[in-house]
């Protein structure tokens, strides 16, 4: 019996391959939200940091990660060597400058003076 849908066409074959292939490379794309970013920084100013990728902190993070676990830690026929980390000095980024802060000079804080209600 001859197959009567669109599923067996050449056309149709090469529209699946094409859409996996932009598949693949949507998700596969290095500096995509999945990838890494151009050039990974800490924030600056008292901001909290976001994800950062496994391979930017440090140059042996599986090593370190392994000792963490404890992985390989009871092995008495070849013990483990000591660790010694290698981690990457991150440049931080600033959102916006500070200004200096001017305190008068010499500060009097009076005992005697209660704090302005606030209603």
């Amino acid at each position: 019996m001859a197959s009567t849908r669109n599923l067996n066409t050449p056309g149709n074959y090469n529209l699946e391959q094409r859409q996996y292939r932009d598949m693949e490379t949507y998700t596969l794309y290095p500096n995509s939200q999945y990838g890494a970013a151009y050039s990974t920084m800490l924030p600056g100013n008292g901001v909290n940091p976001g994800q950062v990728p496994w391979n930017k902190l440090s140059n042996n993070a599986v090593q370190i990660e392994s000792f963490l676990f404890g992985i390989n830690s009871t092995n008495l026929v070849q013990p483990q060597a000591p660790l010694v980390p290698e981690l990457k000095k991150l440049e931080t980024a600033n959102f916006f400058e500070r200004t200096p802060v001017f305190i008068p000079e010499p500060l009097v804080v009076e005992k005697s003076q209660r704090p302005f209600p606030v209603p």
